[in-house]
């Protein structure tokens, strides 16, 4: 997938439609009717990344709770869950995790990330809260992302070193329109993490 086409679909500014909800949120529609804008979701949130919409995002979804993965990313403590009175956010157990949250899905843009580029980083993969589930290295730490594992929290994205991010988070409402691969970039397989090799390698495009 191009830069350009992940940067278009990718969590970003308010009002563009790509910001991520907080862990626990229902469907976007009954999130905002569910909740009562009590600001105690980001009291309690540990990373401070939950911030509250302006106008920018439209009348109905003003002071509503989202979060910006570039900015800070959710380090899914699931306290914003815990003090919800409104059920807009659903309670999750830490047990719970990788299969009620679902933030969003990360995407990888070969054509940024380093690794991919015959340099090696990972950084991504050090930062993932389920390493080796959720996101696997391959040869020259080449990440790939399971979108059935991968909750969304954006950590991955803010720890990316390379500008633009190389890992972005696709929004829940956004990437359910998408045909995302079950792994990502698609291997010739996808039901493993393939080993590639160091022709293979040789062979990718340098980076721009």
């Amino acid at each position: 997938m191009a830069g350009g086409a992940i940067t278009s679909v990718a969590a970003g500014a308010p009002g563009s439609g790509r910001i991520l909800r907080p862990p626990g949120a229902a469907d976007e529609t009954e999130f905002i009717s569910r909740c009562i804008r009590c600001f105690q979701c980001g009291s309690v949130c540990p990373n401070t990344a939950i911030q509250y919409a302006g106008l920018d995002m439209g009348i109905s979804s003003l002071f509503t709770p989202y979060i910006i993965a570039r900015e800070q990313a959710c380090i899914l403590c699931m306290k914003c869950t815990e003090v919800c009175p409104s059920n807009a956010l659903t309670k999750i157990s830490e047990e719970d995790i990788t299969e009620k949250v679902d933030m969003g899905t990360a995407m990888i843009d070969k054509g940024l990330c380093y690794s991919w580029n015959n340099r090696c980083c990972g950084i991504c993969y050090y930062s993932c809260p389920f390493p080796d589930e959720a996101l696997k290295l391959d040869f020259m730490a080449r990440p790939f992302i399971n979108k059935q594992k991968c909750v969304g929290c954006g950590l991955c994205e803010k720890a990316c070193v390379h500008l633009p991010h190389a890992i972005r988070v696709i929004p829940r409402k956004i990437a359910k329109t998408m045909n995302i691969p079950l792994v990502n970039p698609a291997p010739p397989d996808s039901s493993t993490m393939p080993r590639i090799s160091q022709k293979e390698n040789r062979n990718d495009q340098a980076l721009p």
